[in-house]
């Protein structure tokens, strides 16, 4: 029975094939580092060996192709039908293939050398639909050599795998076959079953040959991999000293952008007036924005332009790699950038002399740059944030008298919490204090700002109040407040406390549960802020001398009990 070539056993064939094509790859590079890693005469001896045995598997195999295409050829001659003829033209042109690619693999393993190298051919064209694409074949073609050697490793592992895997089934699929014929008697089955035979001993005999060579060519590149240290080193110098002098060209020429930048921008200061105050007109600005983007642009196109004239394609391809990859960074970021040039321009949301808050503090906008100056005059602080950071907010015109911050360096205030210090330090984070005595206390800004801060040092007013008895009430709202206040201004007149003193008045103030109550008003000048809690203690021990000199009865709580019957 003539044997048919079918799909399954045209698809057999060819990783076979793609096998001996990556085994020519690596016999060529094999053997000089092997002749240098100085290899004893029994290990080439061994492998000189399983290359014979892999050329006589190929040879069998060469053979059996022949003969099964002679066999098509003369069953397409005594073909009558058009289905079949088309069928047997099929198999016989997958055949024709695998017999040429075989007969090539024969000839290149024995030479030891691809015979295609030595010829001029074609390349054919890189497969993407847009130009500009076959820019970056250089650069992907330098990518895929550096790492062929892993590529074909890995491949040579998946093929053996494979074949360890598919190779059990034959074996059990031809000692079947074989213990059938021997047990059957009858001609037509034993005839049948010696062409199965014939067919799964060919796939046994092509899977046998494709694991063996697959395990050879991956022996000769595990060999091989004591070298690729050197290898990598070699590459990268051989990279380098091809393309050292074209990098450091591309280099100078950015070097030189950089340079001409800073001559043409200390040119156009000096030509330009007022181009470097500190609030710039709309044309001022325009102009810079355009010499930073000029700047930009030529520090890009320059390497570029280096690259395509030396014709050094590989760098060009990169070049055209990193402008893909920041175009597709704009892509995305170009809002954000568009709002950038907005405020350098002074027409964003955001404009110079202007107020803004910004980590909950109020801030004047003092410039707007690459790096933008923000200041609060009344805490003393400054800082420089890039113009990124003023995308999300807003500023609004201020007045004279809108407040900055509650206190300065040097002020002595009274917070929420009890504590009263002065101020001796201020930044956007922290804020410290010290009270009287040397003990320092540190908040963080925020914290300060919530605790409600009383400047005293802005002038203040203390209220303190005395009590008198409830026999003293026709005088308590007639003579007394009068009589206490002149005392008290006499007091102040002999103390040092006199030029200090901006307002005072005693007036009557309630009716309490054991006395009758007047209080003492004093404002004083902020510069006394120091001595808030001497001078409150001071104005009592003048109402109670008062008291004594006038004879005014200061009662205490008083408890009544009554008894029931």
């Amino acid at each position: 029975m003539p044997f048919h070539l079918n799909g399954s056993s045209a698809c057999i064939y060819r990783p076979f094939l793609l096998s001996i094509v990556l085994l020519l790859l690596i016999v060529p590079l094999c053997g000089p580092s092997m002749a240098a890693d100085g290899e004893s005469a029994e290990t080439g001896i061994t492998k000189n060996s399983q290359t014979i045995e892999t050329l006589n598997s190929l040879v069998r195999l060469q053979g059996e192709l022949e003969r099964d295409t002679a066999r098509l050829t003369k069953n397409l001659e005594a073909a009558k039908v058009a289905s079949e003829k088309k069928d047997i033209q099929s198999k016989l042109d997958k055949l024709g293939e695998d017999l040429a690619k075989t007969t090539e693999n024969l000839n290149e393993i024995a030479a030891g050398a691809d015979i295609n190298t030595l010829r001029t051919t074609q390349e054919t064209k890189f497969d993407f639909k847009e130009e500009l694409f076959s820019l970056l074949r250089p650069a992907m073609k330098e990518m895929k050599d550096m790492t062929s050697h892993v590529r074909q490793k890995s491949d040579l592992k998946d093929n053996i795998a494979y074949y360890k895997t598919k190779l059990p089934v034959v074996e059990r699929a031809v000692a079947n076959i074989t213990r059938l014929l021997r047990s059957t008697k009858n001609e037509e089955l034993e005839k049948h079953l010696k062409n199965m035979l014939v067919d799964w001993n060919k796939q046994l005999t092509f899977m046998q040959s494709e694991l063996q060579s697959a395990q050879l060519q991956l022996e000769k590149l595990e060999q091989s991999e004591a070298t690729l240290g050197e290898a990598s080193q070699s590459y990268l110098k051989s990279f380098f000293q091809a393309r050292g002098l074209y990098l450091s060209q591309a280099f100078t020429v950015v070097i030189l952008v950089l340079l001409l930048s800073r001559l043409s921008h200390a040119a156009i200061v000096r030509l330009i007036p007022g181009y470097k105050a500190e609030h710039r007109s709309f044309r001022l600005r325009l102009v810079d924005l355009m010499h930073r983007i000029m700047t930009a642009i030529l520090m890009i196109i320059g390497p570029m332009v280096v690259f395509y004239v030396v014709e050094d394609w590989v760098l060009f391809s990169l070049g055209i790699l990193f402008l893909i990859g920041i175009g597709l960074t704009l892509r995305h970021a170009l809002p954000r950038y568009w709002q950038q040039i907005q405020l350098f321009l002074n027409i964003g949301s955001v404009r110079e002399d202007e107020r803004i808050d910004l980590d909950g503090l109020p801030w004047r906008v003092r410039s707007i740059n690459i790096f933008s100056i923000l200041e609060n005059r009344t805490a003393g602080i400054c800082q420089r944030i890039r113009i990124d950071d003023l995308v999300d907010l807003k500023s609004r015109p201020f007045h004279k008298d809108d407040p900055w911050f509650p206190c300065e360096r040097g002020d002595w205030v009274i917070l929420s919490d009890g504590m009263r210090g002065k101020v001796i330090g201020i930044t956007q984070e922290l804020v410290e204090l010290v009270a009287r005595g040397g003990s320092h206390r540190t908040y963080r800004t925020a914290e300060f700002l919530s605790l409600s801060p009383t400047n005293l040092s802005r002038n203040f007013r203390l209220k303190e109040t005395i009590g008198i008895s409830y026999d003293l009430q026709k005088e308590s709202v007639t003579s007394i407040p009068g009589l206490l206040q002149a005392f008290i201004e006499q007091r102040i007149e002999d103390s040092e406390y006199a030029n200090k003193l901006l307002n005072l008045r005693v007036e009557f103030e309630r009716a309490n549960t054991s006395s009758l109550d007047v209080v003492v008003i004093a404002d004083f000048d902020g510069s006394v802020a120091d001595l808030y809690n001497r001078l409150r203690r001071t104005l009592q021990a003048w109402c109670v001398a008062a008291c004594t000199e006038y004879g005014w009865e200061i009662p205490f709580t008083q408890l009544t009990l009554h008894q029931v019957d």
